[in-house]
């Protein structure tokens, strides 16, 4: 069911993508991602001002990340100026292509009336779309919802004007922002958007495993899926399910021993990139995450017992001796 996608110049073998999630996406998860071989992931999103402001941190957060895969830079904004501008300094800092953020419903993005909130403005919508594309030489994407509410579903309208501005892809949460993640999203509900432009449009919301994955390109008849929650803990999702879609062989899940070199390698990474006492407490959700998705061996009790004590735990040694002893018992459980 998966063929390639063409977003401007590059092309992505297996649209399976990693979404841009807020303090989840960060430049040690997505090189974890990159790792087991997700081929396009999305940085956390980024304020247009901050980053056009040229915050040193903001700037090296965004911009780093593997060399082997596009680096993709999410930004969020109101001001087609400032979106211009940060797009510009992204596009000095590495990005291969910028992302507009028009999706995001948390009432913190939107009381600024950006992320999703720009679904009630299409003009303005449209005015900064336009202002990034002609600010820059590499590809434009867009990734909304359905719409601010169920009375206003209207992406199709605005992705064909995306389009016209000079958008290269459009990614569909299946909700409107007003469901904010409650409910189920609605995958047929994109349709509509794929039948309104020819640039790809990728389905997002709820996509969480192979088969979730297969229904919703069978829904929406869109040219790819997006992940988000659904990697949380599981770094390899993007990559499993692309497999799956590409084969229609469901891939073996990583052994217990590559699960744990996985997040001893994030945890170191983290410490690195963020100095080691912000490192360890930033780590901490994705240990969480992945003690409770991966240690299948264990009661949901003894998991959340795991989870605290290791996230509570402020010596190094002390987190990387238990993630091992912790793995050790899940592969002697599962022997």
């Amino acid at each position: 069911m998966l063929k390639p996608i063409q977003i401007g110049p590059i092309r992505v073998e297996a649209p399976v993508l990693l979404a841009p999630m807020a303090a989840v996406t960060d430049v040690p998860f997505r090189r974890q991602a990159h790792r087991f071989g997700a081929a396009y992931s999305v940085s956390e999103m980024v304020a247009s001002a901050e980053l056009a402001r040229a915050r040193p941190d903001v700037v090296r957060r965004a911009a780093a990340c593997d060399a082997n895969t596009p680096l993709v830079i999410q930004l969020a904004g109101r001001d087609p100026a400032w979106m211009a501008l940060g797009a510009q300094l992204a596009q000095d800092a590495g990005a291969a292509v910028i992302d507009i953020n028009m999706g995001c419903p948390a009432k913190s993005v939107t009381s600024g009336q950006c992320g999703s909130a720009l679904m009630r403005e299409p003009d303005l919508a449209l005015q900064i779309i336009e202002a990034v594309a002609a600010a820059v030489a590499i590809p434009v994407t867009v990734k909304m919802r359905l719409g601010w509410d169920g009375a206003t579903m209207n992406a199709p309208d605005i992705a064909r004007a995306a389009q016209s501005a000079g958008a290269a892809m459009i990614v569909v949460h299946g909700r409107t922002r007003s469901q904010f993640y409650k409910g189920q999203a609605d995958w047929a509900a994109i349709a509509p958007t794929v039948a309104a432009v020819s640039i790809p449009v990728i389905a997002n919301g709820d996509i969480v495993c192979p088969a979730s994955a297969q229904a919703a390109l069978s829904q929406s008849g869109a040219a790819g899926v997006m992940i988000g929650r659904g990697a949380q803990g599981q770094a390899w999702a993007p990559a499993a399910i692309a497999t799956f879609l590409q084969t229609g062989a469901m891939p073996a899940p990583p052994s217990f021993q590559v699960i744990l070199e996985s997040i001893l390698e994030l945890y170191e990474d983290s410490l690195s990139f963020y100095g080691a006492a912000l490192g360890a407490r930033i780590a901490r959700k994705h240990i969480a995450w992945t003690i409770e998705a991966n240690a299948i061996h264990l009661s949901q009790q003894d998991r959340r017992n795991a989870r605290a004590a290791l996230c509570a735990a402020n010596d190094p040694r002390t987190v990387r001796e238990g993630l091992r002893a912790l793995f050790l018992q899940q592969e002697e459980l599962a022997a």
